[in-house]
């Protein structure tokens, strides 16, 4: 800072240099600063100066003091008469400020949701709970240009205005939105985000978790937390196993509803080449010699193996090599399993390959084109698509369970019906539309339901209330798309009774 920048600013009582008065956002590399706000190294600074201060361009923080326009600007003086005086009180003044602020961390939750984790959020109550739901990105310009964190700088920005309308104190604001404005400068957690992103904000209270899935974004005030959209992440149970298999390599994942996970198992063979290097066999007699689960080859239908000798032509080769591929995979993995395995190879690969495999369970469709250099995600896309069906497999039965019991009064969509069986117990599945709120309350002794137009006249959301309750009473819930519902309603069920 130059000479002459430093006369044009004020100094306070004990010589402290003070900018002169204006938004944060003037300050920049014209006036000598230094600071930039898109400027990656300056970032950071520039947020945190935003965020302490200001919650738009032109408003302050609720809890930033404003000097009164006729507050007598030398009371105190005579209180500071010498250095040590001055110590004492400005350390008075510091363990103030230290014991009001908020001491509540954010704190992460597992990203597969256990019924214990689930339970605690869903009925924790408090006169505000704030539920957050934003889209994240992994990777890509998103990441680079910090669209994540500026979203979600934005968003706590606009909920402290929204708490402010509802009368909350700007001191028990500032304590509940300060550990999200302790996320917005951690870099390290904007570079390692999923799909989707929830905050769980309550005074006292901030919890987050990382979605496998990408959320619609909403915020949601009411007494207690809104939970639906979390329970894909604890319903869903189900997973497979993928194998990409080529003439020069095997690789073997482990993958769910979200994403592949790749698993290393050291003696899985990738090659001919290595298979007869480590048995030391002819191609043709290699499995053979085994003691395993099944007869040798030569002894199989139509099987050319485990003749002795001979140059085996490039099928045998592969079929060897295959074999050796599938007897590692049964004793590392799969005689404990029953889940399915989706092959990926080169289509006429893949008959050849379920003609040796011992393990039972093999998807029928399969993978086609060589994926050996195929990146995670761009592998994850392709194999979701062809196992939609086995994801599908329970809500399928479930709305053909509907269908088939649609005629009795074992089934209802009339919402009068549905959100009081289920503080009864007495749904057995539950299917709910995607992003709808149902406003309202119900008087579980007097069996009555009261509509409201929005949470702000004082109802809760009864499709999220219907959701908890179900799961607690051990139901199933499904969330559909519009056009999935089995009826044209929000909400649908089926009775136990």
């Amino acid at each position: 800072m130059g000479k002459d920048q430093k006369t044009t600013m004020g100094k306070d009582q004990n010589g402290v240099f003070h900018p002169g008065k204006g938004k944060p956002s003037g300050i920049n590399k014209q006036e000598g600063l230094g600071l930039h706000p898109t400027s990656p190294e300056n970032l950071k600074q520039y947020l945190e100066v935003t965020d302490k201060y200001t919650l738009g361009e032109d408003e302050l923080q609720p809890s930033v003091p404003v000097r009164h326009k006729n507050r007598n600007t030398s009371k105190g003086e005579d209180n500071f008469k010498g250095k040590e005086n001055k110590s004492e009180s400005y350390k008075s003044k510091n363990e103030t400020m230290t014991e009001e602020r908020s001491t509540t961390v954010a704190e992460e939750l597992p990203g597969v949701l256990t019924k214990e984790v689930f339970s605690e959020l869903a009925n924790y109550k408090a006169e505000c709970c704030v539920s957050v739901f934003l889209p994240t990105h992994a990777a890509g310009v998103e990441v680079n240009e910090h669209f994540d964190m500026i979203n979600f700088k934005n968003t706590l920005q606009d909920i402290g205005k929204k708490l402010a309308d509802k009368g909350v104190g700007a001191t028990t604001i500032q304590s509940m939105l300060e550990p999200g404005f302790n996320l917005v400068r951690d870099d390290a957690f904007w570079n390692a985000q999923s799909n989707g992103l929830a905050c769980f904000i309550s005074e006292g209270y901030f919890k987050y978790v990382k979605m496998p899935m990408t959320p619609d974004q909403e915020v949601i005030y009411e007494p207690t937390f809104y939970v639906t959209p979390l329970v894909p992440m604890m319903m869903s149970s189900e997973y497979f196993y993928l194998l990409t298999i080529s003439k020069q390599s095997a690789k073997l994942f482990k993958g769910d509803a979200y994403g592949l996970q790749y698993i290393n198992i050291p003696d899985l063979p990738q090659s001919i080449e290595e298979v007869k290097r480590v048995s030391g066999l002819d191609a043709t007699t290699y499995r053979s010699s085994e003691s395993g689960r099944r007869a040798p080859a030569a002894a199989m239908p139509g099987s050319v193996h485990g003749g002795g000798g001979g140059n085996p032509d490039g099928k045998d080769n592969i079929l060897t090599y295959f074999e050796a591929v599938d007897d590692v995979l049964w004793d590392a993995v799969f005689k404990n399993e029953n889940a399915p395995l989706l092959l990926a190879a080169v289509e006429y690969e893949i008959p050849m390959y379920k003609s040796c495999a011992d393990y039972h369970n093999i998807w029928p469709v399969a993978l086609t084109g060589n994926r050996d250099s195929q990146e995670t995600g761009a592998l994850f896309a392709d194999a979701k698509e062809v196992m939609k069906p086995y994801f599908a497999q329970r809500c399928t039965k479930a709305l053909e369970m509907y269908g088939n019991k649609s005629a009795t009064e074992l089934t209802s969509s009339i919402v009068a019906d549905v959100i009081p069986a289920t503080y009864y117990g007495r749904v057995s599945h539950l299917f709910v539309q995607k992003g709808e709120h149902l406003w309202g309350t119900f008087d579980e002794m007097a069996n009555e339901i009261k509509m409201h137009g929005s949470p702000d006249d004082g109802g809760e959301d009864l499709i999220d209330n219907a959701v908890v309750k179900t799961l607690s009473t051990g139901g199933e819930v499904f969330l559909l798309s519009k056009e999935e519902m089995p009826d044209d309603s929000p909400i649908a069920a089926i009775f136990r009774y």
